[in-house]
């Protein structure tokens, strides 16, 4: 089969390892399945993989890619969920042992990928292919973010931080679609004019004074927006944090922390009963995924470098 394969990972040279070819095809354990993929999105992830820093170098050769839509080899229409880990456990994502496709086991910039049964949901009619193979990674982390961690209800205020890339182009569209208020910020104003397209209620510039406190932060910047982060809340107000890119080490503020009782709260991806719940979400309110490219697999290379440029606004996809 083809694939998109990271035989290595180099900070110095991303793409050193790089390989878009021929691949064997993927083995089917028991009580797994395998999935013809019609389209597959791009991460970060996927560059911190060329990185070396996403995947031990003992699993590399590794077929790069966590989100995928497909048919499974009887003919149902599916969407992959990324996180393999342990069900039984009642929440997969705190499973030890857990990973993303394309960590442990190979992802789905192929034209075959292999999950465990339990790790493909149905596609809906309502969404395509393209805008399916969106959710697994970038909006399923938003999801949990919005709706499981950040103990938001309809009429409160969100604050965002930073704009255009895939999780929070999520946030946006799904705090938007939720009736929170929804307040982003960006150093760039093209990408704030893209939150407002979104459905952002105000942007501002990344650091500015704000009109006022707010009830939740989503937070996956980092260092470089921690304090305004802190600054912003109200008393008892929370920071949900699922990224750290400009740095993970902040200073954390502990006076401010406990004086005003904040919460900071960390979430990683989410559950297949998260997913379906999404899922369900956009079928409800019509939101769907802002897709800003297509590429065909063999372009890959292009596709991969769009993301490293990262002028991005919405998801890269692939397609088989």
């Amino acid at each position: 089969m083809r694939a998109v394969v990271a035989k290595s990972g180099n900070n110095d040279n991303l793409f050193e390892g790089f390989v878009v070819g021929e691949h064997p095809d993927p083995v089917i354990p028991d009580g797994w399945v395998r999935v013809a993929v019609k389209a597959a999105a791009l991460n970060h992830h996927d560059v911190w993989t060329l990185r070396g820093v996403a995947t031990a170098p003992e699993n590399l050769p590794i077929v790069l890619g966590s989100d995928a839509s497909g048919v499974l080899d009887e003919g149902r229409e599916v969407i992959v969920h990324a996180v393999i880990g342990d069900p039984s456990k009642g929440d997969e994502t705190l499973d030890p042992k857990r990973s993303l496709l394309s960590e442990v086991h190979d992802g789905t910039h192929a034209e075959y990928v292999t999950v465990p049964a339990y790790n493909v949901i149905d596609k809906p009619d309502f969404l395509s292919f393209e805008e399916a193979a969106c959710l697994p990674t970038a909006w399923l982390t938003a999801y949990r973010m919005l709706f499981t961690k950040s103990g938001l209800q309809k009429g409160d205020t969100v604050l965002i931080q930073g704009a255009g890339g895939g999780v929070a182009t999520a946030l946006i569209q799904l705090a938007s679609a939720a009736g929170f208020i929804t307040w982003v910020t960006s150093r760039d104003e093209a990408k704030r004019e893209y939150a407002k397209s979104l459905g952002a209620s105000e942007v501002f510039e990344s650091g500015a004074r704000l009109p006022g406190k707010v009830d939740a932060v989503m937070e996956s910047v980092g260092e470089a927006t921690w304090s305004h982060s802190m600054r912003s809340l109200r008393p008892g107000g929370r920071i949900v944090i699922c990224g750290a890119t400009s740095g993970a080490n902040p200073p954390a503020d502990l006076n401010r922390l406990f004086f005003l009782q904040l919460e900071v709260v960390g979430s990683t991806m989410g559950t297949r009963a998260e997913f379906e719940g999404l899922v369900k979400f956009l079928g409800e309110t019509g939101v769907r995924p802002h897709i800003q490219q297509v590429f065909p697999l063999g372009e890959a290379k292009s596709a991969y470098e769009l993301m490293v440029d990262g002028n991005v606004q919405g998801k890269i996809v692939l397609i088989p």
